[in-house]
C-alpha cells in the first residue's frame, strides 16, 4: 500500500498542478485495491475483459480522488506504475522485497 500510494503521489505531482498529500495517495491506493479487488472477484475470471474492468475501475477511483478527468487520471496511474515498479526494482536490490512483488494491482 505504500509503494502504490507513493507512485500515485508521485503521479499527482506529475499531473495536476495542485497535487494533494501523501496520505491522501495512500488513501486512494487503499480505495483503488478495493475496487480492483471487488471487480476481479466478480469478472477477473473473463479473460481480457475482466482485467480490464479492474483497471477502468482503479483509474476510476483516481479519477473521483483527483480533479482534471479521466486523462489525468489515465496519466497519474501510468506515472504512479512506472514509479512503482522502480521503488520495488530498487527494494528487491536491496532484498528488502522479493522480486516478484506487486505495489500497483495488476502489474
Amino acid at each position: 500500500m505504500l509503494v502504490g500510494g507513493f507512485g500515485i503521489y508521485i503521479g499527482a505531482r506529475v499531473a495536476t498542478d495542485r497535487p494533494s498529500g501523501y496520505s491522501h495517495a495512500i488513501v486512494t491506493a487503499l480505495f483503488g485495491a478495493i475496487a480492483w479487488g471487488i471487480i476481479s472477484f466478480f469478472v477477473g475470471w473473463i479473460p481480457i475483459l475482466g482485467a480490464l474492468l479492474a483497471l477502468v475501475a482503479w483509474v476510476g477511483v483516481i479519477n473521483w480522488r483527483y480533479s482534471g478527468g479521466w486523462g489525468t487520471a489515465i496519466l497519474i496511474g501510468l506515472v504512479a506504475w512506472f514509479a512503482a515498479a522502480i521503488v520495488l526494482y530498487v527494494l528487491a536490490l536491496l532484498d528488502i522485497v522479493a522480486a516478484g512483488a506487486l505495489g500497483v494491482p495488476g502489474v
